[in-house]
């Protein structure tokens, strides 16, 4: 796991939802995933933010991966699988999917069950691995219910890491660090880049004409959307995420 537990950050950001009900039943999602993973010989798990359980239905490519016996797990991340990459992967790997949640949100609610993540991931022994992520919204189309994530063999390379693609037109967007202006606001960026400087609140105040108080608040929204404990932590993900 990354040494500042980024997916506990996240896990608490997906699971903080307000959940309203889900007209799918998990019965039938349970029965999709473990078809997908028959037909495409692929890895698949199905993570319940209500209850914080995942269940794994696997493929052919499991046994390739050594965890064909592995079918459940008391948490949202695949534990398991996230411990066949390096440590600097599963950064990314958050990351990407840190990203592909805010990017949700500046998507009309009706049009949100269109997109899906897709990133290219690769697995220690030099593996390449293929990995889509589907979000199950509530009834309000608000709240992400379910995430499915697919794994499967890498049969072909492509340009780039990570994207957001919308599967009924087409179109694509890399996650780049362009896309984190929909994380943190241009103030934000500003308070990081100064907090980054070593510049104290006060400091930060007196550089940007603006209060004390307002600088802690901002503090607050940063460290909440980039799902850190503290400034430093806050600065080490922005900069890696090409914010600052």
């Amino acid at each position: 796991m990354t040494k500042n537990n980024h997916f506990d950050k996240l896990d608490r950001l997906l699971r903080g939802q307000a959940l309203d009900n889900l007209n799918c039943e998990y019965t039938s999602i349970y029965q999709y995933a473990e078809t997908l993973a028959r037909i495409e010989s692929a890895l698949v798990v199905v993570s319940d933010l209500t209850k914080g359980t995942s269940r794994l239905f696997s493929g052919e490519f499991a046994k390739r991966l050594g965890i064909n016996s592995y079918s459940s797990e008391n948490s949202i991340w695949e534990k398991e699988i996230l411990a066949l990459m390096t440590e600097q992967e599963r950064e990314e790997k958050f990351i990407a999917e840190l990203r592909f949640f805010h990017y949700l949100r500046h998507i009309p609610r009706k049009k949100r069950n269109e997109y899906f993540l897709l990133s290219k991931l690769r697995f220690k022994e030099s593996l390449d691995v293929l990995h889509r992520m589907y979000y199950i919204h509530d009834e309000s189309m608000d709240a992400v219910r379910y995430a499915i994530c697919i794994y499967s063999l890498m049969i072909f390379d492509y340009p780039g890491k990570s994207f957001v693609i919308n599967s009924v037109t087409g179109v694509k967007e890399e996650l780049t660090s362009v896309a984190d202006e929909t994380i943190i606001s241009k103030r934000e960026r500003q308070i990081l880049q100064l907090i980054a400087s070593g510049k104290k609140s006060i400091e930060i105040a007196d550089v940007l004409n603006i209060s004390k108080n307002t600088v802690s608040r901002h503090r607050q929204e940063i460290l909440a959307k980039l799902q850190v404990k503290n400034s430093i932590e806050a600065c080490r993900i922005a900069t890696s995420m090409g914010i600052i």
